[in-house]
């Protein structure tokens, strides 16, 4: 018996050291592809945003960058195993949110997304969606794995639908069709890296698809002009392809070498949104197609990296948590690229971690902590409770001065 449990012991050791190995520099570069991508989204913001604007939006993104900051540290704190114990009240906040967001303001642009908070300014609940819904999935899909063997349709994608689906609706219930559809993507995703095989999942996702698609073209008229101008904008130049035949003007006229930092003309209120959803355009041409070219290349790393940490991760739930938050802002990322270069229909989608808007930025922020605390937990298990353990140690000393101080 002995030998066998040296063995197993050996074996872990061995695993762990190897996640190590692996982990540890994936997290490395992770965390400086991340912070590169931040910088350069701030320095865009600024060239962007600041003949129109001034330094306005810049200072709001920055103080954004805190407080994402902020969250990326805390849940490299708790860790991710920690917050995801709490993700079913994270869902039930986040739902009363969109229900106050879908009811209780006006809509802007058509669309009912912003909580408009005094003193903070707006908040876009269904943003928060994306890494609250990955965090849930993750905890529900790793305790069910029998589930999965047994009885995949009715026991995990049946009852993972009936909490999920209601938090989708209330999304696609203030006329955001664009998220709807990225958090229908990202549960397809992860019940599918879950285990529950394509055959189950891909009938389904195309009967809804094909669904929502002769909905629109019924009975949606500004969507699917959408769905058919971006293929030939030029004749719509003036009315419902303005942004488009703006971003892709905006892009040629950058070439590959660009006009230089802030020379764009487009900003100059020709490209609606700019500062947000068309801002990879302005770095087109500003900075050329070459540097969109690196931009790109940096999502490709962020994305190879992010699943690299999900298949060394130690547990199930972590694969499924850096798997999930890779899945949602690599999917993000490509929609906001195809969406300016015309080869997917206009939608409001900011890049991540570039486009100007609070809620986005601290979703992303998150995310990259959460896949963060995957790799460091792969490497150190419980790493949390080593760290806490650690301050408390560090805390004594502290905390036996100001006991003798009151004594005294």
């Amino acid at each position: 018996m002995r030998p066998v449990l040296n063995q197993i012991r050996n074996n872990e050791t061995l695993a762990q050291e190897n996640a190590r190995e692996v982990s540890l520099p994936a997290a490395a570069l992770f965390g400086c592809v991340t912070f590169i991508m931040l910088l350069f989204g701030l320095t865009m913001l600024y060239s962007t945003s600041f003949g129109t604007a001034g330094s306005t939006f810049f200072l709001k993104q920055l103080l954004w960058a805190f407080v994402g900051g902020a969250g990326l540290c805390g849940v490299l704190f708790f860790g991710y195993k920690k917050i995801s114990d709490w993700s079913l009240w994270f869902l039930i906040a986040i739902s009363v949110l969109l229900l106050i967001a879908d009811f209780c303001f006006p809509a802007v642009n058509g669309a009912h997304r912003w909580i408009k908070v005094p003193g903070i300014g707006n908040i876009q609940p269904s943003e928060y969606c994306k890494v609250i819904l990955t965090l849930f999935l993750a905890k529900f899909l790793s305790e069910r794995i029998r589930y999965i063997e047994r009885a995949p349709f009715w026991r995990v994608f049946v009852a993972g639908g009936c909490i999920c689906g209601p938090v989708i609706f209330f999304v696609l219930l203030g006329r955001d069709l664009g998220t709807t559809f990225l958090l229908t993507i990202l549960f397809f995703a992860m019940m599918y890296i879950a285990g529950i095989t394509w055959k189950i999942l891909l009938p389904i996702l195309l009967v809804m698809g094909g669904g929502v698609f002769s909905f629109v073209m019924a009975f949606d008229p500004m969507r699917r002009d959408r769905l058919t101008i971006f293929l030939n904008p030029e004749p719509y130049q003036v009315e419902e392809g303005y942004q488009l035949w703006n971003s892709m003007l905006a892009l040629g006229s950058g070439g590959w070498t660009g006009l230089g930092f802030t020379e764009s003309r487009m900003k100059m209120k020709y490209l609606p949104e700019a500062h947000t959803d068309f801002i990879l355009s302005i770095v087109g041409e500003e900075l050329g197609l070459a540097f969109l070219i690196l931009v790109i290349i940096a999502y490709i790393a962020f994305l190879v990296l992010a699943i690299v940490i999900a298949r060394n991760a130690r547990t199930r739930q972590g694969m499924l948590v850096a798997f999930g938050c890779a899945t949602f802002i690599g999917l993000q990322a490509a929609i906001n690229v195809g969406v300016i270069c015309g080869a997917l229909p206009t939608k409001g989608m900011p890049a991540p971690f570039i486009s100007y808007g609070g809620s986005s930025l601290v979703t992303c922020m998150v995310a990259a902590g959460l896949i963060l605390s995957v790799a460091v937990d792969s490497a150190y298990p419980d790493y949390p409770l080593l760290l806490r353990e650690h301050l408390r140690e560090k805390m004594r000393p502290l905390l036996f001065w100001m006991r003798e101080e009151g004594e005294k």
